[in-house]
């Protein structure tokens, strides 16, 4: 095993001349996102990785405790996904798939993916990414009730804290006003409510309170509820075990169509293929993306259930990307799924999610940590102060975790080793530890 922060061989004067370098170009050169534009950081540049360790370009060495953002289960440098892009890109690089255009990867990964969703979904929209997924999802649910002769129904369900995407209608339905501010007005008709969490929220109040809503804007103009099964970028919040099932009978009484994302929670991350089997719900529409290449190819996939499509069943749908269906991306999504379902990755998820949570449970007696929680390889700690300290310390340990607002984000590739994890362990205490001094 690699150790945190070790520097491999090689000259480092070069090493240091060459990222020198490579920093001040990109400093000039690009924009990053969540940045501060015209006030760069030096930039930490990647040039390998493999399993859960990656390299800068000065050698240093880094436990990946994040997937970059959550989108490399299978872990780096995997060898088998690259060839599967090569074979293909000889064989055909890319043609549209716009209307009757199709291609064979693309075809195969349709009924490979519906044959290992939960019951109910029948069809695949293809995407590049999840914001695009839930702006596909978001346009199908309005779509489906105006073909069906209402288009009063327009309005999304949303909830504080939950985060959907960057894009127009992905931006409005994602709950966190810091990612919102001075874009203008956003698609309308989107409406929040409170976030469900397993230990501070009564299921009792998160029902009453969404069928308050329903009344209050009439069931009559809602054309979908959007939510993540467990809140990712909000704090790595799991749901009370009964929410997601009184949710989704509220909604249905109502004719509400349920979109789950999944873009975070697919593809093992929470120990199943999918979170809906975890909390037995049954989506209209299941958005996904990251994990289905685990981010060697950009791609996201969004799986329609029988309701939706009865309802826009004979309707003209203008809407695609230009590189929807990419041969390229769906052969590396073949082989990646290959490779989840060869090493049992999902229930590796579980296994050593449980492990971590055990080693971190412990900062929770801290005066400054409000709570340890998560689920498989999805862990937060919420301080009672900014993690940006926890997230600079660790990485300049060789560790990379994410700080969201208050929150420290942990979410490993799925075949993160035993003594990785635990190293994982050791300095996130250390530097949670640290911040409270």
């Amino acid at each position: 095993m690699t150790t945190p922060g070790e520097t491999g061989p090689g000259d480092r004067a070069d090493a240091d001349e060459r990222a020198d370098r490579l920093a001040e170009l990109d400093m000039r050169a690009i924009i990053h996102p969540h940045t501060t534009i015209g006030a760069p950081d030096e930039p930490v540049i990647f040039t390998r990785g493999e399993g859960a360790v990656l390299w800068d370009v000065r050698g240093k060495s880094y436990l990946d405790g994040t997937c970059g953002l959550w989108q490399c289960p299978v872990g780096h440098g995997r060898a088998e996904l690259a060839e599967a892009a090569a074979e293909q890109i000889r064989r055909l690089e890319f043609y549209s798939s716009f209307g009757d255009y199709s291609n064979e990867p693309a075809i195969r990964l349709a009924d490979r993916l519906l044959r290992l969703a939960p019951p109910g979904l029948e069809k695949v929209f293809f995407t590049n990414g999840g914001s695009e997924g839930n702006e596909t999802a978001i346009k199908l649910a309005r779509l489906a009730h105006h073909h069906a002769g209402r288009p009063e129904r327009t309005i999304i369900l949303a909830r504080t804290g939950g985060y959907h995407g960057m894009g127009g209608g992905s931006l409005a339905a994602t709950g966190i006003d810091r990612l919102r501010q001075g874009f203008g007005p956003l698609l309308p008709d989107v409406e929040f409510l409170g976030r469900p969490h397993a230990l501070h929220h009564d299921t009792d109040a998160l029902v009453a309170e969404l069928e308050q809503r329903i009344a209050e804007l009439g069931a009559d103009r809602i054309a979908a509820f959007i939510g993540e099964p467990v809140l990712g970028v909000g704090g790595m919040v799991p749901p009370p075990p009964d929410y997601w099932p009184r949710v989704q009978e509220v909604l249905r009484r109502n004719d509400i169509l349920l979109v789950v994302d999944e873009i975070v929670t697919a593809f093992g991350r929470v120990g199943h293929w999918f979170a809906a089997e975890r909390y037995g719900i049954e989506p209209d529409i299941v958005v996904t993306a990251k994990g289905l290449t685990s981010g060697y190819i950009p791609m996201g996939a969004v799986l329609v259930g029988r309701r939706v499509l009865d309802l826009v069943d004979g309707a003209w749908f203008p809407h695609g990307f230009t590189y929807n269906g990419h041969p390229v991306g769906a052969a590396v999504a073949l082989a990646n799924l290959d490779i989840l379902e060869r090493e049992g990755l999902p229930a590796r998820a579980s296994a050593v999610g449980d492990r971590i949570a055990a080693g971190l449970a412990p900062l929770a007696e801290l005066d400054h940590v409000r709570e340890v929680r998560g689920v498989g390889l999805m862990l937060g700690i919420e301080l009672d102060r900014d993690a940006s300290g926890v997230q600079s310390g660790a990485r300049a340990d060789g560790l990379i975790v994410r700080a969201a607002g208050n929150n420290v984000i942990i979410s490993p590739p799925l075949v993160i080793t035993d003594d990785q994890a635990d190293a994982l362990v050791r300095l996130v205490c250390e530097h949670v530890a640290a911040v409270g001094n």
